[in-house]
């Protein structure tokens, strides 16, 4: 465990575990990826959204 907290997807609980502790699902991080302003697919991205 790196000590970040994660929100799972299906109840929108905050936990610092890797799986729900309510449903058991997979929980996933919150936070948005690092932004560089050197990120050579960025513009793809951004065209995707």
């Amino acid at each position: 465990m790196k000590g970040r907290i994660r929100q799972c997807p299906v109840d929108h609980l905050y936990t610092l575990s890797e799986t729900c502790p309510q449903c058991g699902h997979p929980t996933v991080t919150p936070h948005p990826a690092r932004y560089s302003p050197q990120d050579r697919l960025g513009s793809y991205r951004r065209m995707a959204r």
